[in-house]
C-alpha cells in the first residue's frame, strides 16, 4: 500500500521542532500520508494488544488510562490529513482518502470488537461504583463501554464479523458521497455576461463574481458558483428570474444529476446498511440506536421538539409567503412565487417592513472587524487574548493567533480559514488538529475555523455570515478552553444534541448594540454603523425566520424519516422526499436546507445521521441560557460567564450533558425561550 520512498525524511515520522509544536505543513506532501498510516495502524495494533493480553487483572490504569494513550500517532495523522483533504484537496488527497476509509474503519472494528479488550472494559464498568476513581474517571470508563458495546463487542463472531464489514462499506460510502458533492461545486460555474446578467446586484456581489472568476482562470468575467456564499446573495438580489431559477435548480442538484457523481444510489445504500447495523445491535431502527447515545435518547422526543415548532413556523411562513405573492402582483408579475424567487422578494419585502436592505448593513460588516469582536467578546467573557503568530499554515490565506489567558498563560494556538476556494469542501466548520489533556503534563490544544466566504478587497460579509463566523468561534472556545485531564472527553468530544450549545450560545453576543456600535464601522469611512440602523437591524433578527426555520426542520425531518425505516429495499429517495415533505406540509415555494442528494452532515458520515435535530435541541438550550446573562441587566455579567466556564466550556465530556446545565442554570429549559427566540411565542 505505501511508497516506500516516502519513508525518507517523513514529517510524521520525527518531532515537531515547529513553534507550539504546530504540523510543519510545507514540509507534509501527500506522499508522506499513506506511510505515516500504516506504521501508526501497526503501532496502535500492538498497543492493543499489549492491553488485551495484559495477565493482570484489569483495573482503571492498565486498561483505561492504556487505552486513552494508545493510537497517538494514528491520532496525528488523522488530524491533519483530514483537515487538509476538508480545506485544500487535489487529486492525490482525494484518492488516499478513498482508499484509507475502509482501511481505518476495518482498523478501528476490529478494535472495538476485541473480545478480550471488552471483557476488561465489563469487568471494570460492572464494579465502578468500588473502584475508587473519580467522576471524570468513571465517565470516561462509561464512555469507552458505551463505544465498544455499540460497536458490536458483545456480539458473537459472525456478528462482529458482519458489524466489520458494514462499517468499512459505509466508510467507503461516505468518502464517495462527500467527493461527488466537491467534484460538482468544483465544476460548476455560471457565466454572467453583460451588464444585463449583474442587474440588480450590488457591488459586493459583482466583486466577489469576479474574485470566483479569477480563481478559476477567467480573470476579468463574472461567476456564480455552488458555494452558498456565492448562490445565496445572487438569489437575494439577482432581478434576472431566469438566472435565478438557473442557479437554484443547479444548487439544489449537486448530487442529483444522474451521471458518475450521483448520489442517490450512495444514499440507498447506506441507509440499508445502516439499518442492519441497528437490527444487530438490537435495536428496531438507526434513529432509535442513534439516539440511545444522544441527549433527546428517543425519535418521539426529537418529533416533539421539532413539530413544536414547525407549527407556528409554518403559521409565520405562510403568511410571509402570501405577502410576497401580493408584492409581485404589485410590480405587475403574473407568475407564481417559486422557491428561486423567495429571497429576492424577501429582501424587497424586507425594506418595506423594517426598512432596512442587506445592501446597507453589509458595509458595516467587515471580516477583520468581525473577527476582532469575535476576539474582544471571548476577552470580555473568558479573558482571552489573541495575537498573531508566525507558525507554518497550510494555505497562503489561512492566518494564526496565539491564544492566552487572563493570567497571560499559553491556551492554544488558534487557526482561521475563513476564504472559499476550488480545492475546499462548503460549509463551515471547526476542527483541531491537538487536543487538550493533562495525562502527561498540560497539552494546550490546536483549534482551526473554516469559513467559505467570498474573498474581497475587503471581505464584507452579510449579517448571517457574521453570525456564522460568531458560531464556529463558540465552537472553537469549546476547544480551547477546554480542561480535563482525558483525552477521549476533553473539548467537543460530547452528546451531538450538546455540542451546538457553545457555538450556537456565542452567536447572541453578535446582536448586541455594543458590539455593534464597537465592530461594525464602514469599510470606507470607518465611521461606526449608525444607531438606526443598529436598531432596524435588531428589530429586523426575526424577518423571515418562517422560511428559514421550515427549511432546516423539513431537513431535520427527512433525516428521522430516512432513518426510521425499518427496511430500504427499494428506496427511490426521490419519491421519498417528496412524499415526506408533503406528509409534514411543506410549501412548495421553500426548498429544504439540504436535500438529501449533498446532505453531507448525515451522509459524508454517521455524525448527524438521524441527528440534523440537535441543532435545535441545543438552539432550546442556548436560548435560555443567554437568558441567564440577560436576567442580570449585563451580558457580559463575569459570574455567569464563570458558572458558563466551569460547568459548559472547560468541562468537554466529562460528566452527563443534563447534570452540567443543571449546574450552569439550575434547572432544565423548555421550549419557551426557543419560541421567544425565534419570534414564535403566541402564533399558532
Amino acid at each position: 500500500m505505501a511508497d516506500t520512498r516516502a519513508a525518507d525524511d517523513n514529517p510524521f515520522f520525527e518531532a515537531w521542532s515547529t513553534p507550539f509544536g504546530v504540523p510543519p505543513f510545507p514540509h507534509m506532501k501527500s506522499e508522506h500520508f499513506m506511510p505515516a498510516y500504516e506504521r501508526a495502524f501497526a503501532e496502535h495494533d500492538a498497543e492493543i494488544a499489549a492491553i488485551a493480553g495484559n495477565p493482570a487483572p484489569p483495573d482503571f490504569d492498565n486498561t483505561v488510562v492504556a487505552l486513552e494513550n494508545a493510537g497517538r500517532a494514528l491520532q496525528r495523522v488523522d488530524d491533519v490529513f483530514h483537515q487538509l483533504v476538508g480545506t485544500d484537496s487535489n487529486d492525490a488527497l482525494l484518492k488516499i482518502e478513498r482508499d484509507i476509509a475502509p482501511v481505518s474503519a476495518a482498523h478501528w472494528s476490529k478494535i472495538r470488537m476485541n473480545e478480550a479488550l471488552f471483557a476488561r472494559l465489563d469487568a471494570l464498568q460492572r464494579q465502578a461504583g468500588t473502584l475508587g476513581i473519580t467522576p471524570e474517571q468513571a465517565r470516561v470508563l462509561e464512555r469507552h463501554h458505551t463505544m465498544f458495546r455499540r460497536h458490536g463487542a458483545a456480539l458473537d463472531a459472525t456478528g462482529k464479523q458482519r458489524l466489520a464489514a458494514i462499517a468499512g462499506r459505509l466508510a467507503e460510502l461516505g468518502a464517495a458521497f462527500s467527493q461527488n458533492v466537491l467534484a460538482d461545486e468544483q465544476s460548476y460555474t455560471m457565466p454572467l455576461g453583460g451588464e444585463a446578467d449583474l442587474a440588480g446586484l450590488p457591488d459586493f456581489v459583482r466583486e466577489a463574481a469576479a474574485a470566483a472568476a479569477a480563481e478559476r482562470g477567467m480573470k476579468g468575467r463574472h461567476v456564480v458558483t455552488l458555494q452558498r456564499s456565492s448562490v445565496e446573495p445572487f438569489l437575494q438580489f439577482s432581478s434576472r428570474r431566469d438566472l435565478r431559477e438557473k442557479a437554484y435548480r443547479a444548487w439544489i442538484a449537486r448530487g442529483d444529476n444522474n451521471d458518475r457523481t450521483d448520489n442517490k444510489a450512495i444514499i440507498a445504500e447506506t441507509v440499508a446498511l445502516r439499518i442492519e447495523r441497528a437490527r444487530l445491535l438490537g435495536y428496531p431502527t438507526f434513529a432509535h440506536y442513534r439516539l440511545d447515545d444522544a441527549m433527546a435518547k428517543t425519535p418521539d422526543a426529537v418529533r416533539n421538539l421539532l413539530n413544536t415548532v414547525w407549527a407556528p413556523a409554518r403559521v409565520r411562513a405562510l403568511a410571509d409567503r402570501d405577502a410576497l405573492q401580493e408584492l409581485i402582483a404589485e410590480e405587475g408579475g403574473n407568475f407564481k412565487l417559486a422557491p428561486w424567487d423567495w429571497r429576492y422578494y424577501a429582501e424587497k419585502l424586507r425594506k418595506r417592513r423594517c426598512d432596512i436592505e442587506e445592501s446597507e448593513v453589509k458595509p458595516y460588516m467587515q471580516l477583520d472587524r468581525v473577527i476582532e469582536a469575535a476576539f474582544d467578546c471571548a476577552g470580555r467573557l473568558f479573558g482571552l487574548k489573541f495575537k498573531p503568530v508566525d507558525v507554518p499554515v497550510w494555505h497562503p490565506d489561512v492566518r494564526a493567533w496565539e491564544v492566552t489567558g487572563a493570567d497571560g498563560g499559553h491556551v492554544g494556538i488558534f487557526y482561521g480559514d475563513y476564504y472559499a476556494r476550488p480545492s475546499k469542501r462548503s460549509g463551515g466548520w471547526m476542527g483541531t488538529m491537538r487536543d487538550q489533556e493533562r495525562m502527561h503534563g498540560e497539552v494546550r490544544p490546536i483549534v482551526l475555523n473554516v469559513m467559505n466566504f467570498n474573498k474581497g478587497d475587503p471581505t464584507l460579509l452579510s449579517f448571517d455570515d457574521a453570525r456564522t463566523l460568531f458560531h464556529e468561534m463558540g465552537h472553537a472556545l469549546h476547544g480551547l478552553l477546554s480542561s480535563v485531564t482525558y483525552p477521549s472527553v476533553c473539548c467537543t468530544s460530547v452528546l451531538t444534541d450538546w455540542v451546538e450549545l457553545p457555538s450556537q450560545l456565542y452567536e447572541h453576543w453578535f446582536e448586541q448594540p455594543q458590539v455593534l456600535r464597537k465592530f461594525a464601522r464602514h469599510h470606507r469611512t470607518g465611521e461606526p454603523i449608525p444607531d438606526a440602523l443598529v436598531k432596524k437591524l435588531i428589530a429586523a433578527r426575526n424577518f423571515d425566520r418562517g422560511r428559514d426555520t421550515l427549511e432546516y426542520i423539513a431537513s431535520s425531518l427527512v433525516d428521522l424519516d430516512l432513518h426510521l425505516l425499518q427496511s430500504a429495499d427499494g428506496l427511490d429517495i426521490a419519491a421519498f422526499e417528496r412524499d415526506a415533505l408533503k406528509r409534514i406540509g411543506m410549501p412548495e415555494e421553500i426548498g429544504m436546507r439540504h436535500r438529501p442528494p449533498h446532505f453531507q452532515h448525515v451522509f459524508s458520515g454517521g455524525y448527524y445521521a438521524s441527528a440534523y435535530y440537535s441543532y435545535m435541541w441545543s438552539e432550546t438550550l442556548d436560548a435560555d441560557a443567554f437568558a441567564a446573562f440577560e436576567e442580570t441587566g449585563d451580558v457580559f455579567n463575569p459570574e455567569v460567564a464563570k458558572r458558563l466556564y466551569a460547568n459548559v466550556l472547560s468541562t468537554g465530556g466529562s460528566r452527563d450533558p443534563a447534570e452540567l446545565y443543571v449546574a450552569f442554570r439550575g434547572r432544565l429549559p423548555n421550549a419557551d425561550a426557543l419560541l421567544k427566540q425565534r419570534g414564535f411565542a403566541g402564533v399558532g
